[in-house]
């Protein structure tokens, strides 16, 4: 395993830690508000956390594979180091989504920039391995 390697391992878990902190919040939202499954609207704070939830089950789609491939081909490194502004730029998200949707934009750029730049990494990474 290259060096570093463990760091994609930490990311991965502290990413995971952060969806689980998403959904608690949604189900909560969902309990104070008395919204019955399936019910998937009902209060705007229950759609938010939802919402926001969902949003990143979306990401983590991208995010986790790109993660690992950029850290096992490229550099662990700079693969952690882009995993913890992905998970930084989630939080923003979070936080302004909750307060007002539309302020979401912020934390959506953050986290999409960190995934587009572990693609690139990733990208780099397995080129170089075919040439």
């Amino acid at each position: 395993m290259p060096a570093g390697a463990h760091i994609a391992g930490i990311v991965t878990v502290l990413a995971l830690i952060f969806y689980i902190v998403t959904l608690v919040r949604a189900g909560q939202a969902r309990g104070r508000h008395n919204i019955i499954a399936p019910a998937m609207v009902g209060h705007p704070e229950f759609e938010r956390a939802y919402r926001v939830q969902m949003n990143t089950i979306e990401s983590l789609v991208a995010f986790l594979p790109l993660l690992w491939i950029a850290a096992l081909f490229f550099d662990a490194y700079i693969a952690g180091a882009l995993g913890i502004v992905w998970i930084l730029g989630r939080i923003v998200y979070m936080i302004a989504y909750m307060a007002d949707p539309s302020k979401r934009t912020a934390g959506a750029v953050i986290s999409t920039l960190a995934v587009a730049a572990l693609l690139i990494c990733s990208a780099l990474g397995l080129a170089g391995i075919l040439i």
